[in-house]
């Protein structure tokens, strides 16, 4: 089978664990080019990885041979690079948030399925296997029904993370640890347990940071399916620790801890699926996790061009926990209830 041609856009910190992935897929994948608009960025990476590098995204786009486009650049600029590789004909892989708000989120999701082009998004959480058993477990009615889910998010950034311009702003990534590190959690949670109908909360950002935005959230929420639980996620929790999302359910309870699975039933079953020992970006090292689950979001995004089938995780998808995230926002703001855009309660 031949491979498929992609072209990488945006050269900073989020590429490396991509281009990895890439390497491994050699044999699916082709890298036609790789580029960023900085001449610096693109003689560093083309030092780690064996990709050629252009300095135009127009030789991107007029490269008809180029099936599809992995964008890796900052929030502001998806919307209008991922409309652009739609309008050329491009399948784009999108790494998370879509944008930085709703509402451009939901023109460019648009724009990719009027083309009739793949949206795949960069939520890799859904590809550890771990989270991936604990799915299988919830849709085999082995715990039963869901009566409450709790997600805990203590991660730690320290000021000079924020201190990189634009970082922690809106107009740059569009919210602060909701948007920019919560998100992943936050969506592998929804994909387990469902919609949100209800949340009270609080937003903040603790004297612990100089930013723009939040770094410090907690809400009650309730499910459509009648569970209830809590949301509490954070930068400000030195030095960081690994996400949990705990289930309770009719048959048992589920803990999914970072890359680990704990599963205890009432019938004294006991299913454990060990962590990979990463620090999994928790800490002042945001990219300190392997890349295997980067690549099997860029191998499902490719099978999916072959197959003619969605992404795991596609545009319509990621709306959804974009969606929670400006609920959770609102009720933080005002310190009432919300019921997130496209739920009723």
């Amino acid at each position: 089978m031949s491979r498929t041609r992609i072209a990488i856009v945006g050269l900073g910190m989020a590429v490396t664990p991509h281009a990895k992935g890439l390497v491994d897929l050699a044999d699916s994948v082709d890298v036609a080019y790789a580029y960023a608009p900085s001449a610096a960025r693109r003689a560093a990476f083309a030092e780690k990885f064996p990709f050629p590098t252009c300095d135009s995204l127009e030789t991107i786009l007029e490269d008809k041979s180029v099936e599809a486009v992995a964008v890796y650049t900052p929030a502001n600029t998806h919307r209008d690079i991922a409309i652009r590789c739609a309008e050329a004909g491009k399948h784009v892989l999108m790494e998370k948030p879509l944008d930085i708000s709703t509402a451009r989120a939901e023109q460019l999701v648009a724009a990719c399925r009027k083309a009739g082009v793949k949206l795949g998004v960069v939520l890799q959480h859904r590809f550890r296997p771990a989270g991936m058993r604990l799915a299988e477990l919830l849709r085999s009615g082995a715990l039963g029904d869901i009566v409450g889910c709790s997600t805990i998010i203590r991660l730690w950034r320290p000021q000079s993370y924020y201190d990189e311009p634009g970082r922690g702003s809106f107009a740059r990534d569009g919210g602060g640890v909701l948007m920019s590190q919560g998100i992943h959690t936050l969506d592998m949670m929804l994909s387990l347990v469902g919609p949100i109908t209800e949340i009270k909360g609080f937003a903040t950002t603790t004297p612990i940071h100089r930013m723009e935005t939040e770094d410090m959230v907690a809400a009650a929420v309730r499910y459509a399916n009648g569970a209830i639980g809590t949301i509490d996620s954070t930068t400000a929790a030195y030095p960081g620790f690994h996400e949990e999302i705990i289930i309770t359910a009719r048959n048992g309870t589920a803990m999914l801890r970072g890359s680990e699975l704990l599963v205890q039933l009432h019938n004294g079953e006991k299913i454990v699926m060990e962590p990979d020992r990463s620090a999994g970006g928790t800490g002042a090292d945001p990219m300190a996790f392997p890349h295997d689950y980067h690549r099997a979001v860029t191998a499902d995004f490719i099978a999916a061009i072959r197959e003619d089938r969605d992404p795991r995780v596609t545009g319509e998808e990621a709306l959804k926990v974009h969606r929670l995230i400006d609920a959770l926002i609102a009720a933080g703001k005002t310190e009432g209830t919300v019921t997130p855009v496209g739920t009723s309660a």
